[in-house]
């Protein structure tokens, strides 16, 4: 009896957490011009303000072109540290992980600031270039913590034995340990991805008007003006995250069967 009241009380918590996001499905339909739940009938008119309005429509495209931006960078900053630390397996290497892993420490408004004195130096406030690397320096650390999760499990004597067979160190990484980690690397892609798609409060201080992502549109159309065009925003924000976490959940299950296959000839 005590595993279907475990499971029932995790998907309470579950739906607990859910729940917020859950309200603005119905608010992101109603036929009003103010927020309020649907009585009279459901309307889609909002809908087609945030994919058919010039200013919604340019978040969004901005929100995903840096957001896929991060992913590229992150994934591959991320993947390579995690391999670096995996082989250099010292104190050393320990602090530099403790380092890197710095931004999912820190509180959001403390690595605004810093990222705010130091872009204001060097000119990268309110660009692209700024709002992407800040984005990577804190989607990273999530793609560094997946793939060495899955490093974990890979022989270091793999490694060893490739490079005294007289493969090159990209062609060890390429061939060797690539296949291995990429459950690992497809984590944290969507992870990085997502961080960057809801990031809010440090866009918030290195952007103004050259970069409007998303988030920040949201954010400004609260203050302004509670526009229902905001609910249908953050139900669009909550299916693309979904769907993403979906997919990977997906992917994971298939793995332990298709390597099931592979070990059981």
């Amino acid at each position: 009896m005590r595993w279907p009241v475990l499971v029932a009380l995790c998907w309470a918590v579950l739906l607990f957490l859910m729940l917020p996001t859950l309200v603005a499905m119905p608010l992101s339909v109603t036929p009003n011009r103010y927020l309020s739940l649907p009585t009279d009938g459901i309307s889609f008119q909002h809908y087609a303000t945030l994919f058919g309005d010039d200013q919604w429509r340019s978040a969004m495209l901005q929100s995903l072109g840096i957001g896929l931006a991060v992913t590229a960078l992150s994934v591959a900053l991320g993947t390579l540290a995690a391999i670096g630390l995996w082989r250099l397996s010292s104190a050393l290497g320990e602090l530099a992980r403790m380092l890197a892993l710095a931004p999912l420490i820190v509180p959001p408004v403390v690595s605004a600031l810093a990222f705010y004195r130091f872009f204001a130096g060097i000119g990268l406030l309110d660009s692209f270039a700024g709002v992407i690397l800040a984005h990577t320096l804190l989607a990273a650390p999530y793609v560094l913590v997946t793939v060495s999760a899955a490093l974990a499990s890979v022989d270091p004597r793999q490694d060893q034995a490739s490079r005294s067979l007289g493969a090159s160190q990209s062609q060890t990484i390429r061939w060797v340990l690539l296949p291995q980690i990429l459950p690992g690397i497809l984590a944290g892609g969507v992870f990085a991805f997502l961080t960057s798609w809801d990031e809010i409060v440090v866009t918030l201080f290195i952007a103004a008007r050259a970069v409007y992502t998303l988030p920040r549109k949201m954010w400004d159309g609260i203050n302004e003006r509670v526009d229902p065009t905001i609910a249908a925003a953050a139900t669009v924000l909550f299916a693309v995250t979904l769907l993403l976490v979906i997919l990977q959940i997906l992917r994971a299950g298939r793995e332990p069967a298709a390597t099931d296959r592979e070990v059981a000839p």
